[in-house]
């Protein structure tokens, strides 16, 4: 039985992640970590209630999880990492923004054998987006990035914007030509978007929207558009049970769904 604690269990992802957990074969939630939510009871999806804890390292202390999978805030998710992988807990992170200076950082602080492990999305569809976009990358490699997010996400670009853009300039053997911020008139800075990779990115938040990305290639006389949308948060869980199940069998730092899946 893979023991495994959940910070940020009051959140969105993480009260998901609580109620998936406690549903799958083979896995149990130990401890729920939320400091803003000290004591309150959150529904384990099975008609249980789990008490959110303040303190990580007392929760780790306390209930010895196996695993810990974290979907918290960028300000706190580095001191949740050194905390429980010092401990020799393997992690499992959703969070984004953290720099690859600091992932490297802790996990190499950590103990042999110990795993750290990220994916900017863990929705199947959205590592097959990425995977897709990488392909299209080596023919059409005039490309930009359109990501869609609800109006509370903390990082902008997403971390799924930053991860394709990464994949896609490392699969194209040229970097085209295009407008760039030269062409923004006075007062309108910004409108060409971030420039990432080399490649444009332009972020949307607003509220109701979940997860969304569009990767917009053109071509002579032609443009081709690989799409993801992530509709409801239950489309993450598959990729964080897998996770869960595999983080423990690696070590190091793994970076990315598609090393579980072997796309």
């Amino acid at each position: 039985m893979i023991r495994v604690l959940v910070a940020g269990a009051a959140g969105r992802m993480g009260s998901e992640v609580l109620r998936t957990v406690t549903a799958a074969e083979g896995m149990t939630v130990v401890a729920a970590v939320d400091p803003a939510h000290e004591h309150e009871e959150m529904d384990d999806g099975a008609g249980g209630c789990v008490a959110c804890l303040r303190d990580l390292s007392v929760a780790i202390a306390e209930t010895e999880p196996d695993v810990m999978v974290d979907f918290t805030h960028p300000s706190v998710v580095a001191d949740n990492l050194r905390i429980a992988l010092s401990a020799g807990v393997d992690c499992v992170v959703g969070t984004t923004g953290l720099a690859d200076t600091t992932l490297r950082d802790v996990i190499a602080r950590a103990p042999e054998g110990t795993c750290l492990f990220v994916a900017p999305n863990f929705a199947i569809g959205a590592v097959l987006m990425m995977h897709f976009a990488q392909q299209a990358a080596r023919f059409m490699p005039a490309v930009e990035i359109v990501e869609l997010h609800h109006d509370r996400k903390a990082d902008a670009p997403s971390g799924t914007a930053l991860r394709t853009a990464a994949l896609v300039n490392a699969a194209r053997s040229a970097v085209p030509a295009t407008p760039g911020a030269e062409t923004e008139l006075p007062g309108a800075e910004g409108a060409r978007g971030a420039c990432v990779e080399d490649i444009r990115i332009h972020s949307v938040r607003l509220p109701g929207l979940v997860a969304h990305q569009e990767v917009i290639f053109g071509g002579q006389g032609q443009t081709l558009t690989i799409r993801h949308d992530s509709i409801d948060r239950t489309s993450f869980m598959p990729g964080v049970v897998l996770a869960i199940r595999e983080v423990g069998s690696r070590s190091g730092l793994v970076v990315g769904l598609e090393q579980l899946l072997g796309v």
